[in-house]
Order: structure tokens, then sequence, then C-alpha cells
């Protein structure tokens, strides 16, 4: 096992310098620049150039690039034109409110889509299982983003159940039980959201695997063994089907804090996705940059750790 983790730990190095090559060639070939719009159109363009010449905005892409990567490795990111602050104080703001809307929405998808898998699996072909598979239907055509618009409109403005932007109440202090609630709530009408329509996919994979678990012929072996029905699907059944949802498990993570920009833009949340799709616009590259690379780094981190737990869960798997 530790052998496999130093490989992969190992391999991500090459990967994560590809991937930093990338997205610094691309946010370099988005057009504009960082001072783009951002100054006074009768400064005079001598000034405008002197300034981009002083940033090293004229420099070639591969100086830039090493300058980028040299502070990088030393903890620098950059700094943010459009925040005037450093790149890492400014994500450090950022990543714990993106982390932490993942988790709540990791933990609302496997408590909604358990259940309902296990109900249409055990159940199949039953009212139960039709239902639950219309509403996966429905989940499967519906766009994230419209969703997120109505889940805002009819729980945020229209019954004002939830907060409709922010992450916490102002003026509540850092640290106290008001302070956390106040996160908790801020946060479940973007987690739930999400959660809603990300549920479906892991409802159709543990449904498929229960059907497909209790065909096998060591099922029909403890039936005929005497084994209580409750026996069979707790024991035999369900261990096994919930293996496909244990490997996927380090990727839903990744995916979710990669897939917070849309969530994040429509329910005005500070987090990463918000920050990204902001620089965009902006043109801020040290920003982007140093957030698509992060996100690429959880997606290689997801990757390793989805292996780990499926090696642990299913002790018939070790990885060597």
């Amino acid at each position: 096992m530790w052998k496999f983790i130093v490989r992969r730990l190992i391999t991500m190095i090459p990967q994560i310098i590809i991937l930093s090559l990338i997205v610094f060639i691309l946010a370099k070939m988005m057009p504009g620049d960082a001072l783009t719009g951002m100054v006074d159109p009768n400064i005079d363009p001598k000034t405008i150039e002197a300034k981009r010449e002083a940033l090293g905005l004229n420099d070639p892409w591969y100086v830039q690039y090493g300058n980028w990567v040299k502070g990088a490795v030393q903890g620098d990111l950059g700094q943010s034109f459009h925040y005037k602050m450093p790149v890492t104080e400014l994500l450090g703001q950022r990543i714990m409110n993106t982390v932490w809307l993942s988790l709540l929405t990791l933990l609302l998808t496997y408590l909604i889509a358990i259940p309902l898998g296990i109900t249409s699996g055990r159940f199949h072909d039953s009212w139960a299982d039709r239902l639950i598979t219309s509403y996966t239907y429905v989940g499967f055509a519906m766009p994230l983003f419209i969703f997120a618009l109505v889940m805002l409109w009819f729980f945020g403005f229209y019954l004002e159940w939830f907060p409709t932007g922010g992450s916490v109440e102002p003026g509540l202090k850092p640290g106290t039980f008001d302070y956390f609630m106040s996160k908790i709530y801020h946060m479940m009408l973007p987690a739930l959201s999400t959660a809603l329509i990300a549920t479906v996919s892991t409802v159709q994979y543990l449904r498929s695997e229960i059907i497909d678990v209790k065909q096998k012929d060591f099922i029909q072996t403890a039936r005929a063994k005497g084994a209580s029905e409750s026996r069979v699907y707790n024991r035999h059944i369900l261990r096994n089907s919930l293996l496909p949802i244990a490997a996927f498990f380090g990727y839903e993570i990744t995916g979710l804090i990669g897939g917070s920009i849309f969530i994040e833009n429509i329910f005005g949340y500070p987090g990463m996705g918000q920050l990204v799709l902001g620089s965009v616009l902006l043109r801020d590259y040290s920003v982007v940059t140093a957030c698509v690379l992060l996100i690429g780094i959880a997606t290689v981190i997801g990757a390793l750790l989805s292996d780990i737990i499926l090696s642990i869960v299913d002790p018939r798997i070790r990885i060597k």
C-alpha cells in the first residue's frame, strides 16, 4: 500500500508540471492582459507600456512561466491585479468556503442517494422503484444552473427560508457557535440544490449494482443455506454494491470543488468558483492560473484517495 502511494505521489509531479504549463499558456492566450480596461484611457500610452514592462507582461511566455513557477515553489503565487493583494492570501480567504460547501454537499448527496438507491434496487419494478427512477430521469434532464435558479427563487426570495447571498451573517465573531450555525445556514441552500442533482447518478449506480449482485451465484448459495433475507442484503448484497460508490468518493469531492463555479455565482457564495469566474472576466491571470492549478491538483489527489478507499473497503483488492 505504502509503495503504491509513494509511486503515485512521484508520478503526480510530472502531471502537475504539465498541468501548470497548459493552464499558464491558456491563460496567456486570453485576449488582453491584466491592465486592459483597468487604466484611465487618458493616460499616456507610453506610461501604460512602461507599466506593462515593469510588471513583466511583455516578457516571452516561457520567461513569465519560469518566474511564476519559481515563485509558486516558494509559496508565492503572485499578486492579484484587481484585489491588490497576494494570491495566496486571497485563496486562503476563499478556499475553505468552497471546501466546506463541497463536504456538506457530499454529505447530503449520500444521505439522500444511499437510501433511495437501496430501496430502488431491493424492490425493483415496484411502485417505489418507478417513483425513484422517475426522479433520477428528471434529475438527469435538469441542468444544474436552471435547478439552482429555481431553488434560489422559491426558497430564497419567495419563501425567504434561506439567505440569498454571502457565507455568514455580518457582525458575528469567528469561532462562536452562532458563527458556525450561520455558516451552515448560508451553505444549506446551495449544497441542497447541488446534492439533489448530483444524487441521481449515485442512485442509479447503486440500484444497478444491487440488481446485478442479487443475481450472483453466491447470493443464491447464501439463501440456500438458510440465511435470513436481511442478512443476505446487509452482509452480501449491500456490502458488494457499495464498492463502486466508495471508489467514486475521491472523485466526488474534487468534482464538487471544481464544479462549484455556477453554484457559487448563482447563490453569491464567496468561494473559489466565484473567484475563478470573476478573475477570468477581469483578466486577473495570476488568480486564474492559481485557482485552476489547485483544482487540477485536487483532482489528482482525489484519484489517489479513491484507490486507497477502494482497497480498504474491499479486502479482495490490495494495492501493493
